[in-house]
C-alpha cells in the first residue's frame, strides 16, 4: 500500500478567507491521480450484512446506528476489494464530543465529520448532526448515513493511493491546491453514493432516503456554506465543491454502481 501523507478530510468547513488568483499553466490528467487501481475495481457487491434499523431518539441508539452503518460501509468495500485481488485494510471509528486528539493533532467538533489519513480513523462528534439538523433542516437516518459513507470514501482513496497522489501534486503545483482538495471531496461523495447503490439493491432503501442525502450533500457545499454564513461565494477559494456539484456526483456514485465511474479528477480543470 503506498505510504500516505497524514491530513484530514472533512464533510464540511466553513469557507476558506484566501483565494487563488494564478492559474497553473497545466492540469495533471485524471489517471495520473486516479491511478489503475481504481479501473480494477468492479461494480461493488452487496454487503454481507445489513444496517440496524435505527433508533436516534437517544445518543445510544445514534451511536448504535453510525456503527452499523459504518460497519456495512467497509463490507461492502472490503468485498469490492477483495473481488479485485487489492488488500483492503479496514478504517477504524472514534465517536467522540467536543474535542478529540488524533494523528492529525487535536481536532474540534467545529471542524465536523473528518478522516484522518495519519491513523485510518473516521471521526465523528454526534452534535454535528444536530446542528445541520437545527440550521438546515438536515434530517433522517440515511443523511447521515450519506455522510458516514462520505468519510469511508476517503479512506478508500487512501488505500488506492489518491490522498499521496493528491499530496504531491499539491506540493508540485500549489496554485492548483483548492481544485485538487474539490475533487477529492467530489470522489468521496461518488463512493458514498456507490455504496448507497448496494443498499438499494439491498431494498434497504425507504421513500425519501436518496432526497435526505441529497439535502445533506446540498448544505455542505462551498457556495451554500459561504450565503448561509453571510458571506460572497468565491468559486477560488471553494474546497469541497458547490452544491450542485456534490449532488451530481453523489447521484453518478449511486445511479452507476461502479467506483470507476468517480473520476472526478478528469474535470479538474473545469472545477
Amino acid at each position: 500500500m503506498p505510504t500516505t501523507t497524514t491530513s484530514t478530510t472533512s464533510t464540511t468547513v466553513p469557507p476558506s478567507t484566501s483565494t487563488s488568483t494564478s492559474v497553473p499553466t497545466s492540469v495533471p490528467s485524471g489517471p495520473s491521480l486516479d491511478g489503475p487501481r481504481i479501473d480494477r475495481l468492479p461494480r461493488v457487491p452487496s454487503a454481507t450484512t445489513n444496517p440496524s434499523r435505527p433508533d436516534l431518539s437517544t445518543r445510544s441508539g445514534q451511536e448504535t446506528f453510525l456503527r452499523s452503518v459504518f460497519a456495512d460501509i467497509q463490507s461492502v468495500w472490503n468485498k469490492n476489494f477483495q473481488e479485485a485481488g487489492l488488500p483492503y485494510s479496514p478504517a477504524r471509528l472514534d465517536l467522540f464530543s467536543s474535542e478529540v486528539r488524533t494523528a492529525c493533532g487535536e481536532q474540534s467538533s467545529d471542524v465536523g465529520p473528518f478522516y484522518c489519513s495519519g491513523d485510518h480513523t473516521v471521526y465523528l462528534d454526534i452534535s454535528f448532526f444536530q446542528a445541520i439538523e437545527r440550521q438546515f433542516g438536515v434530517k433522517g437516518d440515511f443523511a447521515e448515513a450519506y455522510i458516514v459513507a462520505h468519510e469511508v470514501g476517503h479512506h478508500v482513496q487512501a488505500l488506492l493511493g489518491v490522498t499521496q497522489r493528491v499530496a504531491e501534486a499539491t506540493q508540485a503545483d500549489p496554485p492548483l491546491q483548492n481544485r485538487l482538495s474539490v475533487a477529492v471531496e467530489l470522489q468521496a461523495d461518488c463512493f458514498a453514493g456507490v455504496w448507497a447503490h448496494t443498499a438499494y439493491e439491498r431494498e434497504l432503501l425507504e421513500p425519501g432516503d436518496i432526497e435526505q442525502a441529497l439535502h445533506a450533500a446540498e448544505v455542505v457545499g462551498d457556495d451554500f456554506l459561504a450565503r448561509a454564513s453571510g458571506q460572497h461565494a468565491n468559486p477560488d477559494a471553494f474546497t469541497h465543491g458547490t452544491s450542485a456539484q456534490r449532488k451530481h456526483w453523489l447521484t453518478t456514485g449511486f445511479e452507476d454502481g461502479r467506483p470507476d465511474a468517480c473520476d472526478t479528477f478528469s474535470q479538474l480543470s473545469s472545477l
